[in-house]
């Protein structure tokens, strides 16, 4: 009990009656499955049993052309964020000669976007054996779960030696737990405690963090481009670098530094390939 007292405004319940604090019957399963999830021990999959017991590593072939490359043939997906996280943990395991910081990572999946075997495409050669040994994996299944699990992270952070921590995305459950304009006060509030959290966690053990976050139109501007990152000025004054990326010409993807405390706004072209991130 004494567990779960700290995390009582995290595992308020969703959507309570404003008069009675009763719960919807469609709210039970959920507010009990997160209260749960707040009482047990959080476990940190290794990617390789995730790989025997989870993912079965095949993808339905729709053979639409044009499509079909995008969904799982020859080529790479084209989703450059969650690349650049695979790229960054794979990276971050190399000795410290080689650029790397000789150490574990960290990586809470949020939308299922955790692929395996990609990560071994990544790999240098001679370290495709072990690259997924020092990747411990957990699936967020809402926003008061992914909040639990960095709380909880210090354990597995000293014990494993982790040096980045990856979360794909931050915002997605956040977005989908707190809908409407009447529940985005307490939303940004919630997210704000969460990078906060993140944040803690970086000072103290001195390790990397890198965040993707989900973008939207914004039907107020009506010029220039309308994409909007999710999450406001919470999350422009918590991060210390921020990329903007998107789509170029054919296959080039564009990257944007647009906030830096040491560095000027700039761009640059690269492309995702099987082997990774290029020029």
């Amino acid at each position: 009990a004494q567990q779960c007292e700290s995390y009582r405004t995290t595992a308020r319940f969703k959507n309570p009656e404003p008069e009675t604090g009763l719960l919807e019957n469609e709210e039970l399963p959920y507010s009990l499955k997160t209260m749960q999830l707040l009482c047990s021990g959080i476990r940190w999959e290794k990617v390789t049993s995730i790989m025997e017991r989870k993912y079965s590593g095949y993808v339905y072939d729709l053979e639409v052309e044009g499509v079909h490359n995008f969904i799982g043939g020859a080529k790479p997906t084209v989703m450059h964020n969650s690349q650049l996280g695979f790229q960054l943990a794979v990276n971050a395991q190399l000795p410290k000669e080689m650029g790397g910081l000789d150490g574990s990572v960290l990586f809470i999946d949020s939308e299922a976007t955790f692929r395996p075997e990609r990560i071994i495409q990544l790999a240098p050669a001679g370290f495709e054996k072990n690259i997924l040994k020092n990747i411990h994996v957990a699936r967020a299944i809402n926003s008061n779960h992914q909040m639990v699990l960095v709380d909880k992270a210090e354990d597995i952070i000293r014990e494993k030696n982790i040096k980045l921590l990856v979360i794909d995305s931050l915002t997605s459950h956040f977005r989908s737990d707190y809908v409407g304009r009447g529940s985005l006060s307490e939303r940004q509030q919630k997210l704000n405690m969460h990078v906060h959290a993140l944040q803690r966690l970086a000072d103290k053990f001195n390790i990397a963090i890198y965040i993707t976050n989900q973008v939207m139109d914004n039907p107020g501007i009506l010029f220039g481009d309308p994409t909007t990152p999710i999450g406001g000025h919470v999350l422009a004054h918590a991060a210390t670098y921020r990329l903007y990326f998107r789509k170029g010409k054919e296959d080039k993807r564009i990257a944007r530094l647009i906030d830096s405390p040491n560095l000027p706004e700039g761009e640059c072209i690269f492309k995702v390939t099987a082997k990774g991130l290029t020029d």
